[in-house]
């Protein structure tokens, strides 16, 4: 590679690196063994979620010592820095999952403050998991540096050893962690032994990587190839392959071409790139919660894209990717299908891609998907022309008991299963609503209530996989309905319908609902309603002892709870770009 220059004048780093009074600092770099060529060199943050909670963070540390011999062999210096992850899968069914969707703010936050601090001048993130994939993209948008974003893959499937005594669907099929949390419903009805359930959970995560469904670290990585953070191919292949180190090094490489061609993360970020996001979180039939990280990251770029911006985008897009949960298949699966570019590919040949969005190579989309040989397989990727179904596997929801919105995942439900009708059977929180499922304290047809979860009132907005994992390890995912203020993970099948707006402890509809009011869902025709007139919900309203008291008064989520915004615009935390007074990149 031929020896590039940089103008550092015009570089953040010279606050740091350059003239006579900042030999104190240049005195640390030395230090750490930078050479004088490398302190004068562009400073690169490359910025990783490592840690060991779980195993979808445990290989972003050697992903990104590949990430930076990108850097330097491009000409810049890299230093590495790292952020926090919360794992919805540790953090799942218990008081942790409070910390889930507010990690996400802290980890944008703090790789914000981290590069302001030190004044980088581009940044590579590394991230594996629910909420440090949006958390880092955020903090790229926020921040406007050139950015790319490296996802660190997926897990392998699990599988049953042969001969192992479990019951047979268990036994012929890839598992997830999906599997494992249904299984606890088998367990709790009498289906599965404790043996059974030991010999799964030993198997059914056999690698690094994140959940390897459809589900919302998958989703994310999806999305970051299409909105444009990523480069071409780079989510796919599962975090135990080598060939991940080499999309590492190549994303060092690029941001310091990004750099050198100031592009930067709001020309990739625009509200057609969100739009193409959103397309593929529906072609995919992925996570209801992109709904909630699609606002939330359009939010950092100054773009009103809202949960109902999302969810039209969703409404007249194919299905035609065959995942998990609805589907049949996983993450390595659509990997070796030709993964996210044949997708884009398929969604381009029926005319619902904008083709000029630049991307992290420094060429337009439409200029990439050129280059890509691979086809739609029939199997795991349908052709857009002959979809599994022709409108999005998620679909959005209004109406009087959602006036802001509300969101469900519809992939692998028949038209007939998206349309229920019942009385509710209303819980005042998501561990009231677990004890109802375990004792079987609950009727097929009912529409089972969970509120007081939404960001403010939970504090949090926790997901509700538990719950919905015991429900159809039981048999009954399609015979009951759950809404919530609260959110579903991607994992959740079922009709479960999430960010129902405004949440319970802004009085929102879902506060004033009681036992025995019969409430319908529609996705077909996308309406979420109860059967109740504006007098009578006015009447309630009065009555209303107003927000739930929650036992955090002190603390980050109390401080979260004070500051959060509404759901449908993402659940962020601060004023975004359209209150900013500056560019870091221009300071």
């Amino acid at each position: 590679m031929i020896k590039r220059s940089f103008d550092k004048s015009r570089l953040p780093s010279r606050h740091v690196t350059e003239g006579a009074a900042r030999a104190p600092h240049r005195s640390y770099y030395y230090a750490m063994g930078m050479t004088e060529e490398e302190i004068h060199q562009p400073l690169v943050g490359v910025a990783t979620c490592w840690n060991e909670a779980a195993p979808c963070n445990i290989s972003l540390n050697r992903q990104a010592q590949a990430v930076k011999l990108g850097v330097r062999e491009a000409f810049g210096s890299p230093r590495e820095f790292t952020t926090i992850t919360v794992t919805d899968g540790i953090a799942m069914g218990h008081e942790g999952m409070r910390s889930s969707l507010a990690s996400r703010e802290a980890i944008a936050d703090s790789v914000e403050l981290t590069m302001r601090g030190h004044c980088y001048d581009a940044l590579v993130g590394l991230a594996g998991c629910d909420k440090s994939l949006p958390g880092m993209m955020m903090a790229m948008v926020r921040l406007n540096v050139p950015s790319v974003f490296v996802y660190g893959g997926s897990i392998l499937p699990g599988k049953v050893p042969a001969g192992a005594d479990v019951p047979a669907d268990f036994a012929s099929r890839d598992l997830t962690v999906q599997d494992m949390f249904e299984a606890v419903g088998r367990h709790q009805n009498g289906t599965l032994s404790d043996a059974a359930l030991e010999i799964l959970e030993r198997v059914a995560c056999p690698s690094a990587g994140a959940c390897g469904g459809q589900f919302t670290a998958n989703t994310m990585a999806c999305v970051s190839e299409a909105i444009g953070l990523a480069l071409m191919n780079s989510s796919g292949a599962p975090a135990p392959y080598e060939s991940r180190d080499q999309y590492g090094t190549a994303s060092g490489v690029a941001v310091m071409d990004l750099l050198e061609k100031n592009i930067r993360a709001r020309d990739v970020v625009t509200r057609q790139s969100l739009e193409n996001a959103a397309r593929v979180v529906a072609c995919t039939g992925g996570s209801t919660n992109a709904g909630l990280h699609l606002p939330a990251i359009a939010h950092e770029a100054g773009i009103d894209f809202f949960l109902d911006d999302v969810c039209e985008i969703f409404r007249d897009t194919p299905y035609f990717v065959d995942l998990k949960p609805g589907g049949q298949f996983v993450a390595k699966d659509l990997y070796e299908a030709g993964g996210v570019p044949v997708v884009l590919k398929e969604l381009r040949k029926a005319g619902l891609l904008h083709e000029d969005c630049m991307t992290a190579s420094g060429y337009s989309l439409g200029e990439e998907l050129d280059k890509i040989q691979g086809e739609a397989d029939g199997r795991v990727i349908h052709t857009v022309a002959n979809p599994i179904t022709k409108s999005g596997g998620v679909v959005g929801l209004k109406g009087n008991l959602a006036p802001s919105g509300a969101i469900v995942k519809v992939a692998g439900m028949s038209p007939e299963e998206q349309v229920f009708s019942g009385p509710a059977r209303v819980f005042e929180c998501e561990e009231d609503a677990f004890e109802a499922v375990k004792a079987r304290s609950y009727k097929e047809g009912e529409v089972l209530v969970i509120r007081n979860e939404g960001p403010a009132g939970g504090p949090g907005m926790r997901e509700m996989l538990a719950t919905t994992a015991a429900l159809s390890g039981q048999g009954m995912g399609k015979k009951v309905a759950l809404i919530t203020d609260g959110r579903f993970s991607g994992a959740t099948r079922g009709f479960c319908v999430g960010h129902v707006g405004p949440e319970a402890a802004l009085g929102g509809p879902i506060a004033l609902l009681k036992d025995g009011d019969i409430i319908t869902l529609d996705a077909v025709r996308g309406v979420l309603s109860v059967d109740l007139s504006e007098d009578v919900l006015a009447e309630r309203r009065k009555s209303w002892a107003g927000p739930r008291e929650t036992i955090y008064a002190s603390g980050a989520l109390w401080k979260y709870a004070q500051l959060v915004g509404e759901t449908y615009k993402g659940a962020v935390t601060h004023p975004g770009a359209a209150a900013e007074k500056h560019i870091y990149m221009d300071l």
